[in-house]
């Protein structure tokens, strides 16, 4: 029943593929937020002689916004290990990042690969003696394309392996 009301988006977590064999520390899946799953196909007018009325409209390539990660900052995490290989080094590893939409039960029901991502910014927030505040970093990565995976089979085999039973 759960499945015809729009899920809640307030209950996620992330992957990163292979960091934790790279390196040690915090393993990285509790995020405050997720922005910029976006995808645009981008059009281009053509005019063609003689035609007035209208110009031809063309699709060009997909363009992506970059992924935007926020949370509360982590001393010692993997994410921020990769990162500052990156800032340091100028060594950039692309990795997936998978954002995984649970519902009530806990269960995924949407997900979102990005493939070969990697960080191009990192920012944290201002501090500041007259508030009580957490200190949220926010950290950027470009990639190559997303795709949406249907997790269906997967909030199924995730279920089962729990014994929770899940009706589609």
């Amino acid at each position: 029943m759960a499945f015809f009301y729009p899920p809640v988006g307030f209950h996620f977590f992330v992957r990163f593929e292979g960091l934790l064999l790279k390196y040690p520390g915090i393993p990285d899946i509790g995020f405050q937020s997720v922005s910029g799953i976006n995808a645009e196909i981008g059009i281009e007018e053509y005019h063609e002689g003689g035609e007035n009325r209208f110009k031809h409209k063309l699709p060009n390539p997909v363009t992506y916004q970059n992924l935007v990660l926020k949370r509360g900052m982590l001393i010692g995490s993997q994410l921020m290990q990769w990162f500052k290989g990156s800032v340091e080094n100028y060594a950039f590893e692309a990795n997936d990042i998978t954002v995984i939409l649970l519902n009530s039960d806990h269960i995924p029901i949407q997900a979102w690969n990005f493939i070969k991502a990697w960080p191009v910014k990192w920012d944290i927030s201002e501090f500041n003696a007259e508030q009580s505040t957490i200190v949220v970093e926010t950290v950027e990565f470009a990639y190559q394309y997303f795709r949406r995976i249907d997790v269906t089979t997967i909030a199924l085999n995730f279920a089962a392996s729990v014994n929770i039973n899940v009706s589609i």
